[in-house]
């Protein structure tokens, strides 16, 4: 019998009836599509587990750490003091201290006007660069490879191997040089300008591209960056350590140590020729030199070095000393010491420095060697101011002087060197406010930094990275010590020469006045020598060679090999450098070179020749303590001793 199905009961009809009703309150959900499968877990990497360091790199890092924290400490507590004292001075912090602006302005307005200069100088460019990706990467390759741009002759920036070894620095190197001789030659081809400005924006631009050069950073010089490891970096420490002394050194602006300056001592181990102080006035101190022949030349050797400098570069050491092989040929030398001036002497003039010094040396000189004439030397701004005298001596008929020498001295300021950027009236502006505030002198510190920016890979990033990247302490070198022995400027007389002398040319142009007197270097008659040096950048020969053109009477013209310094101070025993001689004259320094005979050495022995003859008879030999006058102290005297 077949099953029935059983009859609902009443409640499970009413769950029933519940259910149809909460199924038709409930919205419809429509079907959706599968969810995307999430994406696939990455491999879980393996954990990072520092390396295990041994106890001594262990201490390495810990050594290191310190010793940059503390070399960080170091240059901003410098900074910062150096930060304050240069907020008591706010007229020093000038947007344009190089008055270079409108100069910029006039090249780069000029350039802009030549588009299509730009997109050749452009391309020339972008090309170089191409050849030198593609010489690197041959170069990565294994091939050896040519460099696309060289440093120059006697750069010696790039020196280390590493410069040249190592590919990642050799780009460095190529790329900077490939920039910034771009930079220079693009203003140097700059046409229809201003000459003047066109020089100012490419001295500019030289400062520039040499103050960004990879060497003078940390990050990109590989000696520094290998001194740094090797040391665990007590170089840099060291570094900042010389960066602060030198700040507190200059009083808050950096002066950048040259040479170990406790090494010397004036009259111990440089200025030590023996000798007395004879006379003196307000502006020298006239010295007598011991002579070293038991007979002496009749008339004697009155040297005027430049008053910018001490006069012990005549007298550095024995061996290279001036003065001492000038005494050993049997000259009777003397030499004015010029008066380091404060402000008591601020009002002192170029004819003040004529009188009391030509006329008052040469007089005493001739008093205390019992005779009626002397034989003069100038060097560099000393002979700028013997030449006036003798142009003054001639319209006044006194003979005193039986003949002149001059050391890199100019006459002639027409093709001056760079010293002629800081002289239009912008700089001078401010150079007459900064000797007001200084009590009227321009501080010696202030000459030391223009001359070092004339040569300012040598003389200030040279010894930015090896005192400051490297942590080296500078090397005792005595004609670096003279180098920053730079005395004060009196207002008038510095003016007076920047305006008259490298401004206005007057003393060339014959428009020189000077105790009422107009100066025409063509009535001297003196016999003059003449020696300039062939590399020299503050009198370069072809300005000194307009200035020899000048005189009215015999001149012979020397040229040294080496520069304003090494050029004059070559003494025969070195066997260095070379000179040349030509008897004639003719109208342009080119004619002269093309005439000229070349020698090996010294130019000192030629000179010594020529000044024999106009020397006079021998005599016994004067003692500096039995002269007409009593001796005051003995050499190297008081004035040069003091420091600025």
């Amino acid at each position: 019998m077949s099953e029935q199905p059983t009859a609902p009961t009443k409640s499970k009809g009413k769950k029933k009836a519940k259910s149809a009703e909460k199924a038709a309150k409930t919205p419809k959900i429509e079907a959706q599509p599968a969810a995307a499968p999430p994406p696939p877990r990455p491999p879980e990497l393996p954990a990072f587990e520092a390396p295990l360091l041994s106890g001594e790199q262990r201490e390495i890092i810990e050594k290191m750490s310190a010793n940059l924290a503390r070399a960080a400490l170091t240059a901003q507590g410098a900074i910062a003091d150096a930060a304050l004292r240069q907020a008591e001075r706010p007229a020093a912090l000038s947007p344009d201290p190089f008055h270079v602006a409108p100069a910029l302005s006039d090249v780069m307005g000029k350039l802009a006007s030549q588009p299509d200069k730009m997109v050749r100088a452009q391309a020339d460019l972008f090309q170089r660069y191409l050849e030198l990706w593609q010489s690197a990467a041959r170069k990565a390759a294994g091939e050896t490879v040519e460099p696309v741009v060289s440093p120059a002759k006697g750069d010696k920036r790039f020196n280390d191997p590493d410069w040249a070894e190592n590919p990642v620095f050799d780009v460095i190197k190529q790329s900077y040089l490939l920039t910034s001789n771009w930079l220079n030659a693009l203003v140097s081809d700059v046409q229809d300008v201003d000459p003047m400005s066109k020089r100012r924006v490419e001295f500019f631009m030289k400062m520039l591209t040499d103050a960004f050069s990879p060497s003078n950073f940390l990050a990109s010089n590989p000696a520094a960056l290998r001194e740094a490891m090797s040391t665990q970096g007590e170089s840099l420490l060291r570094g900042m350590e010389n960066f602060a002394a030198d700040l507190q050194r200059g009083g808050g602006q950096l002066s950048i140590s040259q040479t170990d300056y406790e090494m010397f001592e004036i009259g111990r181990n440089v200025a030590t020729a023996p000798g007395k102080v004879v006379f003196q006035n307000e502006v020298l101190q006239l010295i007598q030199f011991q002579p070293t022949t038991e007979q002496v030349h009749e008339i004697p050797l009155l040297i005027f070095p430049p008053w910018i400098n001490k006069f012990y570069i005549l007298d550095l050491r024995p061996e290279n000393s001036m003065i001492r092989w000038l005494a050993d040929q049997g000259f009777t030398v003397f030499v004015a010491s010029w008066v380091n001036p404060d402000k008591e002497l601020a009002d002192k003039t170029f004819e003040d420095y004529m009188r009391q010094g030509i006329y008052e040396a040469t007089a005493a000189a001739m008093e205390q060697a019992g005779v009626d004439r002397v034989n003069t030397v100038g060097y560099c701004i000393g002979g700028t101011l013997l030449s006036s005298t003798l142009a003054h001596m001639a319209a006044k008929g006194d003979k005193r002087i039986a003949s002149a020498t001059f050391f890199a001295a100019q006459q002639d300021f027409a093709e001056a060197g760079d010293l002629l950027l800081f002289t239009n009236e912008d700089w001078l502006g401010d150079l007459e406010k900064q000797m007001d505030a200084a009590g009227g002198v321009l501080s010696g510190q202030a000459m030391a930094d223009t001359f070092n920016m004339l040569r300012s890979n040598d003389l200030i990033w040279s010894f930015f990275v090896s005192n400051y990247l490297m942590g080296k302490e500078p090397k005792p070198f005595d004609l670096l010590f003279w180098n920053s022995d730079q005395t004060r400027m009196p207002k008038a007389l510095h003016m007076f020469y920047l305006r008259k002398f490298y401004g206005q040319n007057a003393l060339a142009k014959g428009e020189l006045v000077m105790d009422n007197v107009k100066l025409d270097l063509s009535t001297v008659k003196t016999p003059v020598y003449v020696q300039s040096s062939k590399e020299d950048h503050i009198a370069p020969m072809r300005s000194v060679y307009r200035g020899a053109k000048l005189f009215g009477g015999p001149v012979t013209f020397t040229l040294a090999g080496s520069g304003h310094i090494a050029g004059v101070i070559n003494a025969p025993v070195a066997n260095k450098y070379q000179h040349w001689t030509n008897s004639d004259l003719p109208a342009t320094p080119e004619a002269w070179m093309d005439g000229a005979k070349e020698h090996p050495g010294s130019w000192w022995p030629h000179w010594a020749e020529w000044l024999r003859a106009k020397s006079g008879g021998l005599v016994d030999a004067r003692d500096p303590a039995k002269g007409k006058f009593k001796p005051i102290e003995d050499a190297p005297g008081s004035y040069v001793k003091v420091k600025s």
